[in-house]
């Protein structure tokens, strides 16, 4: 089961210099008769091209099947760090800020945990250290895998999750001193056993402490609400978020929390299996959702299998654009199901307003055309043009990088946090922005997708004005700023030093 996983993608500008570079975790031959491809790293050049330099950065792996990847400055240095998930085993490298990182897993205590699948990083304290929430999945040996499919040649398929019991998720409270202590029991998440794919940060309640949302494969999902006493709660059957429509479990898969409709409440995203549909939970207020899948018009996921996803203002018109990218999971799919492939092209929804999308995956150019097995995704202004550019992880085959060529014809803003009280990075920072008369509610939160983390800088879209009218952060500690009359077309460096 492992081989289908796949695995994910993260953006990580290892050196400061603005230009985000490229990580990709690899899976391995696990029954270790030849070399493993190990975990790749890319340099951006700043030239529309990168360079390799995996060795000189000393990230290739340990040559455990590596999944997910999650990018965080831990110790506050100043330098992103990198904590990589897997099968049996897990690797946190930290930066060392001269181009080159250490394995310091077994020091920081974050080693073992089974089969780990996404993860994120999160000040659930508040303390000003990020924490890292881990997620499982299933409790399996792959030297003891079962026979699954049809008993004739060519027709065996991978085993449903259901025959194989879950795992719980982790959560490793910051020592501040390098190290971490295992939370779990103490945060009361311990004694839920999912069979967790996608994990997502946000303050869904607008209470100034991050929640947690995780997707899980074919039992419901988890949404945790922060208590602020370092303990969570469970609030999955009251919120509404576990269940479809139908009241069904989902294969739910890659995850996002963002406020799609403009009302100023964090709403869920969820990617899911074929013949399921990738689900949008609207937030109602008062940790209440309704599934506004059907009316939101996403229809046209029902026969894909997605994994990464995406809220973001691809075009830049001021609101957020929805991406999935997708790939079934079993190769030989076609023969259960001639209605589905194995390889598949990916899916691009506008927003439109009102509370709905168009799917424009046809009109938005060649890579929407292109047939793989589409795992993890993440977003990044990787060339600084403006507008945001997609990275996608191929199950079995070569990376997919999606340029975009004209979200910049509109106007836009991009916000890189200096936290100081607060985590370096400024992870879980809310900006509400104005112009035109209009207020976008964002989060600073690279968190989300599927195995994946995107890039620290939070871009706006604002359509055709010019100026912000309105600027205001809030950081993770609570302090406030504003700026007003911002002109579009720039990144702007915020340090909450000049919070109030």
């Amino acid at each position: 089961m492992p081989e289908t996983f796949g695995s994910g993608v993260a953006w990580i500008d290892i050196d400061n210099d603005g230009l985000p570079d490229l990580f990709f975790s690899n899976g391995a031959d696990l029954a270790h008769d030849r070399p493993s491809p190990g975990n790749v790293l890319y340099h951006n050049l700043g030239n529309g091209k990168f360079e390799d330099v995996t060795k000189k950065a000393g990230v290739a792996g340990n040559g455990m099947f590596a999944t997910g990847a999650t990018v965080g400055d831990y110790d506050n240095d100043g330098f992103l760090d990198l904590f990589v998930t897997g099968y049996n085993s897990r690797q946190l490298f930290h930066n060392n800020g001269d181009g080159t990182f250490t394995d310091v897993t077994a020091k920081a205590g974050v080693a073992g945990g089974g089969w780990s699948s996404s993860a994120a990083w999160v000040d659930y304290d508040r303390d000003g250290y990020l924490d890292l929430f881990v997620v499982r999945y299933l409790d399996y040996d792959i030297k003891n895998a079962p026979y699954c499919g049809y008993k004739q040649e060519g027709y065996r398929m991978y085993c449903d999750p259901q025959q194989f019991d879950g795992v719980p998720a982790q959560l490793f409270h910051n020592n501040h001193d390098g190290t971490f202590a295992d939370a779990s029991v103490k945060a009361g998440i311990a004694n839920r056993a999912g069979k967790g794919l996608g994990v997502v940060v946000g303050d869904i309640d607008l209470d100034g402490w991050p929640d947690i949302f995780v997707t899980n494969d074919g039992v419901r999902n988890f949404l945790y609400r922060n208590k602020g006493d370092g303990t969570f709660q469970d609030m999955t059957y009251t919120a509404g978020t576990g269940f479809d429509m139908n009241g069904k479990a989902m294969a739910g898969m890659g995850t996002e929390i963002a406020d799609f409709d403009g009302d100023g409440l964090p709403d869920i995203f969820l990617t899911a299996f074929s013949r399921e549909y990738n689900t949008l939970f609207r937030n109602l207020g008062k940790l209440k959702f309704e599934d506004v899948t059907l009316k939101a018009g996403l229809q046209s996921g029902f026969l894909t299998l997605a994994f990464g996803t995406k809220l973001f203002d691809y075009d830049n018109d001021g609101d957020l654009d929805i991406f999935c990218t997708n790939g079934h999971v079993t190769d030989n799919v076609e023969l259960y199901d001639p209605q589905l492939s194995y390889k598949q092209s990916d899916l691009l929804y506008e927003n439109i307003g009102g509370g709905k999308f168009k799917d424009v995956s046809a009109e938005s150019g060649p890579a929407f055309r292109i047939k793989h097995v589409g795992r993890g995704a993440a977003i990044a202004d990787f060339d600084n043009d403006g507008d945001l550019d997609i990275v996608i992880a191929d199950c079995g085959g070569p990376a997919l990088l999606y340029r975009n060529d004209g979200g910049n014809r509109n106007h836009w803003l991009a916000i890189k946090a200096r936290g100081r009280e607060s985590n370096r990075f400024g992870l879980g920072s809310k900006v509400r922005v104005t112009a035109g008369g209009v207020t976008q509610y964002r989060e600073i939160n690279p968190s989300g997708s599927y195995l994946s983390t995107s890039d620290m800088r939070l871009y706006v879209g604002l359509g055709k004005e010019t100026v912000a009218q309105r600027l205001e952060i809030e950081w993770p500690r609570g302090k406030k700023q504003v700026l007003e009359d911002v002109p579009a077309g720039q990144v702007l460096n915020l340090d909450e030093a000049n919070a109030r």
